[in-house]
């Protein structure tokens, strides 16, 4: 027998599911939710297999009912919004329902959970519900540096590369370079790694602006830039491979 829970904040939709669960054999609806703050409770009391559990609803959406559970169980998503399905997906949701859904789809839906349990694979991702929960981070399109006594912002699409000398990071512009107030790990936090790559331990390089990966001596390569003086930036060994298997050369 596989003992559900119910959670979406309509009764009509809850009515229309329980009738829908009725015509499938081994289900029994253990309890039902219509806010986030209940369904919490009625979890953790009931350890159901399966929450059928909806997205948008009054104290907390679907997914931080299930962040709050200390071991959550198997989960459908059934919701009235597409714009979910990535995130229910990345949680380890066995199936997200599009209301409205029909009869079958939720069969089919139960069947997947009954081949999931009888594989023995996981339920809910705690750490990938841990990401989808986290905000938004932004990569800084601005970084702020210093020219005499002037504070300069320089969008990072500008930069070529950043570099350690005398345990100062300086920030190299076709011509220039300017010293910031960031260590390289610091700016790696910050800045998008698809384009800023740590090219050697004291340098991180702006790959939108490498024009060619040029042979060096001792089957070495050095980065030459898209700048007026063809700058060369040197590849370390362990970063050279990371490089060729990212772009693939």
């Amino acid at each position: 027998m596989l003992r559900l829970i119910l959670v979406d904040d309509e009764e009509l939709a809850r009515e229309r599911v329980k009738g829908f669960l009725g015509t499938i054999p081994d289900v029994e609806v253990v309890g039902e939710a219509e806010d986030g703050a209940a369904a919490i409770e009625v979890i953790a009391k009931q350890a159901p297999d399966l929450i059928l559990l909806d997205v948008q609803m009054p104290g907390g959406d679907g997914f931080h009912v299930l962040h709050s559970l200390e071991d959550p169980p198997h989960v459908i998503f059934a919701t009235a919004y597409d714009e979910y399905a990535i995130k229910a997906f990345e949680v380890e949701a066995i199936d997200y329902l599009l209301k409205p859904f029909s009869q079958e789809r939720l069969a089919g839906a139960i069947d997947r959970v009954r081949q999931r349990i009888e594989a023995g694979e996981t339920r809910a991702d705690s750490a990938a519900l841990a990401r989808v929960l986290a905000p938004p981070q932004g990569w800084a399109k601005q970084i702020p540096v210093h020219s005499a006594r002037r504070i300069l912002i320089l969008p990072v699409d500008k930069i070529l590369w950043f570099e350690v000398e005398s345990r100062l990071v300086y920030a190299h512009v076709d011509g220039r370079s300017y010293m910031t107030n960031f260590t390289l790990r610091e700016l790696e936090a910050r800045l998008d790694p698809e384009v800023f790559f740590r090219a050697h331990k004291s340098r991180l390089v702006n790959l939108a602006k490498v024009r060619e990966i040029a042979r060096w001596f001792g089957g070495r390569y050095r980065l030459v830039m898209e700048d007026s003086e063809s700058s060369e930036v040197e590849l370390s060994r362990v970063q050279a491979r990371e490089l060729r298997v990212r772009l693939g050369w």
